[in-house]
């Protein structure tokens, strides 16, 4: 890694779910982290220091920057997202839910990406929270139409972004974590938070220090386009 200190990820979305435990896991493994919450809670505690950023207020992640200035962050995670309409045709999806999911899923994720890209190292990571739902090879089953099209945009526009990044030898990853029981996963998904992210940090470390982008689930393998 870039230091010999301890090394720190910065988890965008680390109020509650996914990206909570992601902060936490890698805060047990001795990592600092920083959080960004809507909100100012939870509480930072050990490894953890909180930070307060919406995904969607540009002028409130300009500010995050400026805070930032001068840190170094190894491993920056992007686990912000929303959904809605989760069974209503596309066609009928107001233009307004739409706009939401998409923002938030797509257009936010990147904004962050662009905004504190130049904190990462050459030998650090560039993740974002995708989905399987974003593979369009792999829908066969329908619904949540939003929700797949906005992740096939994040994964979509993370390509590009790695394409623009080639030379910089950074790592980037478009993580499937797949269907957990989380507020957005709902309580009949089959996976717990406790048996999922130890496997989809475990995932995100061993990309550190190999070049380009991988779209990957829980296990580390590749997930079709």
């Amino acid at each position: 890694m870039s230091s010999t200190t301890a090394r720190l990820a910065l988890i965008v979305g680390a109020s509650r779910g996914l990206g909570r435990a992601i902060a936490d896991d890698l805060a047990g493994r001795g990592w600092d982290v920083i959080g960004t919450v809507r909100t100012p809670s939870p509480e930072p505690t050990g490894h953890l220091t909180v930070e307060q950023l919406d995904i969607n207020d540009t002028d409130g992640l300009a500010a995050l920057r400026e805070r930032l200035a001068g840190r170094t962050v190894d491993l920056l995670f992007v686990a912000a997202g929303t959904t809605n309409n989760e069974q209503t045709p596309i066609g009928e999806v107001s233009t307004a839910d739409f706009v939401e999911v998409m923002v938030t899923n797509a257009l936010g994720p990147m904004r962050v990406v662009e905004a504190l890209a130049d904190l990462v190292p050459a030998d650090g990571l560039i993740g974002v929270m995708s989905s399987g739902q974003g593979s369009i090879t792999n829908n066969e089953t329908g619904q949540r139409e939003v929700y797949r099209g906005s992740k096939a945009a994040l994964n979509m526009f993370m390509r590009g972004f790695a394409v623009r990044q080639a030379g910089s030898g950074r790592a980037f990853v478009l993580m499937a974590p797949g269907w957990i029981r989380t507020d957005l996963g709902g309580s009949e998904a089959p996976f717990s938070i406790d048996e999922t992210i130890p496997l989809v940090v475990d995932v995100l470390l061993s990309r550190l220090g190999r070049p380009g982008l991988a779209y990957l689930d829980r296990f580390g393998r590749t997930v079709p386009w």
